[in-house]
């Protein structure tokens, strides 16, 4: 663990050595080993328990068939955001532990008032809440950090700051401190984060990005990083097949073509700020009424209709 001046000394698990400042302190924990007790099986034994397992997945392949169709391969997980930010913002769970100790808390601030104040604790929260706040946008805004304050406070009273009227003061600027934090670990991992990336050369003041757009507050993915195991030259390659798709009458195709394509698109938007004839001539499906509407809830998560 490392010692974050950042946070009035206090240890964070150290996942990165550029996490580590010049003379700063580190610390050392042991953990538990790990023991494995192995017991020999009769052949006979192992046949039937694969046996009862293989037969218990070809009938689960059987009634569910909209199972196999969402894991297929040709799929794939999804590189942008596909929700918007909540309406009401709701406390994420913690970790097991976590949970223990503010469950403890909560009993004794409806006992006698008593708050919790435990750096660790506080440490674990701050961390998950900017993993939550990040699967829905990495610059919150000060309302919506407003929004986790509040639903964190609600859910768990005994986490109110000492001294301040409502409870909340203070909250806000760990957790936008936290998110900087977030951020540029992210960054040090070498992590595709193009948005990460673009903002960070242009408070730089970098001059080869002079010229870019830049980000609207609607658009939730403002530029997605690629599919996993896509570059640039096979995503150019899929652009290329979606002009002889956009001829044939099979929707489902270009449908998918488009949604992989996505990142591609936002990056030449980004980047280069094309005409619109240009956007025309390389992405002519987009000009549908149905795209419109798909590139609209691929951008902002909401839908137009």
């Amino acid at each position: 663990m490392y010692q974050d001046k950042e946070f009035d000394g206090e240890f964070f698990t150290l996942s990165s050595v550029e996490d580590v400042q010049n003379m700063g302190t580190l610390k050392v924990i042991q953990t538990e080993p790990v023991i494995l007790n192995l017991c020999a099986m009769e052949e006979s034994d192992v046949y039937s328990s694969v046996q009862v397992e293989s037969d218990s997945r070809s009938s689960t392949s059987v009634t569910s068939q909209d199972t196999v169709l969402l894991s297929s391969s040709d799929e794939g997980p999804s590189s942008y955001r596909s929700q918007p930010w909540p309406t009401k913002f709701e406390a994420p769970t913690f970790s097991f532990d976590v949970e223990l100790l503010l469950e403890a808390g909560n009993k004794a601030y409806q006992k006698d008032g008593t708050l919790l104040n435990n750096p660790k604790v506080i440490s674990s929260i701050l961390e998950k809440l900017a993993e939550t706040i990040f699967h829905y946008t990495a610059y919150p805004t000060g309302i919506q950090v407003l929004n986790v304050v509040e639903a964190l406070v609600d859910k768990f009273p005994c986490l109110k700051e000492p001294g301040s009227f409502n409870g909340m003061y203070g909250w806000p600027q760990r957790i936008k401190y936290k998110m900087g934090n977030y951020r540029t670990k992210l960054r040090g991992r070498q992590l595709d984060c193009p948005e990460l990336e673009v903002s960070s050369l242009r408070r730089k003041n970098e001059p080869h990005l002079k010229g870019i757009k830049r980000p609207k507050k609607a658009e939730v993915n403002y530029l997605p990083p690629f599919p996993f195991g896509e570059t640039e030259e096979t995503l150019e390659k899929a652009r290329v097949d979606l002009l002889h798709e956009v001829k044939k009458r099979d929707s489902d195709k270009l449908v998918k073509k488009m949604e992989k394509t996505f990142s591609y698109r936002r990056l030449e938007v980004i980047k280069h700020c094309p005409t619109v004839p240009d956007v025309m001539k390389r992405w002519p499906a987009l000009f549908s009424e149905s795209q419109v509407k798909d590139e609209f809830r691929r951008i902002t998560t909401v839908n137009l209709e």
